[in-house]
């Protein structure tokens, strides 16, 4: 387990404030202590520092995880959220879509959200824009992209595509070999 690089912190950060801008400063410095995140078999986990000194005592080759994963680098560099940090997105979000009860099932079984499933957006969604959706009773169901902007949604008809799905909760069930 070892600190990321300066390029992998600038990506890591990049895909990060997609979805919470500025708000990254308060995953790090929070109220309960100092957190950090660290790199293990190109996986980026997200660690208290007190948890990160008693992990020290375990070698790396038998360290399987530590504290919350959130996310990945593929191949060519590039990072990947997981699912597993929707818990820490979703409170500092920017961007946010509410989706009709009817659709939550369509998007936890990973299909982008129509805009027939559309309960609600932020206003000033840009497209292309980070996005975390919520059932319609605030609770935090994955994160896509914003394939309209705010002003597009009002306008486009009810069998377009309006948030484009990159991971839900359902996942945890679809792929739960390879999710660790």
């Amino acid at each position: 387990m070892r600190p990321l690089t300066d390029d992998e912190t600038r990506t890591m950060f990049e895909k990060l404030s997609k979805y919470i801008g500025e708000n990254i400063k308060l995953l790090v410095d929070r109220p309960d202590g100092t957190y950090c995140f660290r790199l293990h078999n190109d996986r980026v986990y997200y660690i208290s520092e007190r948890i990160l000194k008693l992990a020290t005592n375990i070698s790396r080759d038998k360290l399987v995880s530590v504290g919350t994963c959130f996310g990945k680098f593929t191949k060519t560099l590039k990072f990947r959220l997981h699912i597993t940090a929707l818990d820490f997105l979703a409170p500092y979000a920017k961007f946010k879509v509410w989706v009709k009860p009817g659709q939550e099932q369509s998007f936890l079984y990973g299909n982008h959200v129509l805009k027939s499933g559309l309960g609600r957006i932020t206003e000033n969604t840009n497209q292309y824009q980070g996005v975390v959706v919520y059932s319609m009773s605030d609770v935090p169901l994955g994160f896509g992209v914003a394939a309209k902007s705010t002003q597009e949604c009002r306008r486009v008809d009810p069998m377009s595509i309006v948030v484009f799905h990159q991971a839900d909760i359902g996942e945890f069930i679809r792929s739960e070999d390879t999710l660790t």
